[in-house]
């Protein structure tokens, strides 16, 4: 049923779904799109029960006792990225896409699980987790190669997680961390890193640049899962609206983009975007 404010105006699902109908419209995805996948967030509803200290560029680069405590944990929280599946949310933009409707689509997450999903051309602003880099000769190569290289050099590791964190952060007691073996690149001997962009560290500006671009020329931005409390997505929410594209957001709760947002739901992302599906012609 459509819904009308007083002056007849449609609001909600039903504005939504009219912007999202004229095509040209621009995904910006955060960490709230994956939560209904079992992966957590920051900030989000699963965020606020947790206390994540994510790992910073500097501490990362600047110690190797840092980048054990890095890889014993995250050699834990990968196994449960990698069986994470596609949620109804992925599903939908994959389905707006397969319609011809998005002219991009721009995500935080890390996990790869929208094209997962099937979508294609996704812009990863922050990197994927299924990649690994070599700090010192950039060889890039596949989390599984590392993966298997961690277990062979950790025969008799047994440590188990407390809690999963965002981005596949694994609490772990600190016994288990200092027993764990790193190893370097295959190439070079040198330093490995998830192929991720850390807090502290800078996205590539040409990464950057293309997500500007897309931006302004969009019919539309829709924001899905993301409060926006950092500058990294937030900014092309204000490119936006410095352009005169309209802005839509579904998210958990209130976002920093609000102010600049044409209309707002806050609800569960798979049903709404799974009605937004269903609302528009097939």
């Amino acid at each position: 049923m459509t819904e009308l404010a007083g002056n007849g105006t449609k609001t909600g699902l039903p504005m939504l779904a009219d912007l999202v109908s004229d095509g040209d419209v621009v995904v910006l995805s955060g960490a709230g799109l994956s939560t209904e996948s079992g992966i957590p967030d920051y900030r989000g509803e699963t965020g606020r029960r947790r206390r994540a200290e994510p790992m910073t560029y500097q501490a990362f680069t600047g110690s190797e006792a840092a980048r054990r405590r890095y890889w014993a944990r995250s050699h834990l929280g990968w196994r449960h990225i990698a069986r994470a599946r596609p949620n109804a949310g992925h599903r939908a933009v994959a389905e707006l896409q397969r319609r011809g409707l998005l002219a991009g689509i721009i995500t935080q997450n890390v996990d790869g699980l929208q094209q997962a999903a099937g979508a294609r051309g996704v812009i990863e602003l922050h990197g994927a987790l299924d990649r690994v880099l070599c700090l010192s000769c950039g060889e890039r190569s596949a989390r599984e190669r590392l993966d298997e290289r961690l277990r062979a050099a950790n025969p008799g590791w047994t440590a188990r997680a407390e809690t999963i964190n965002p981005d596949g952060d694994a609490v772990l007691r600190d016994e288990a961390v200092e027993a764990f073996r790193i190893v370097g690149c295959e190439r070079c001997g040198g330093a490995l890193k998830p192929d991720v962009i850390f807090f502290g560290e800078n996205v590539p500006p040409a990464r950057v640049g293309d997500c500007y671009a897309l931006t302004e020329r969009a019919g539309a931005l829709l924001v899905l899962g993301s409060s926006l409390t950092v500058l990294s997505g937030y900014r092309f929410v204000r490119h936006a609206a410095r352009h005169g594209v309209p802005v839509a957001i579904v998210n958990r709760g209130a976002t920093r983009g609000d102010p600049h947002a044409l209309v707002t739901l806050d609800a569960p992302l798979g049903a709404t975007l799974d009605a937004l599906v269903a609302e528009l012609p097939a």
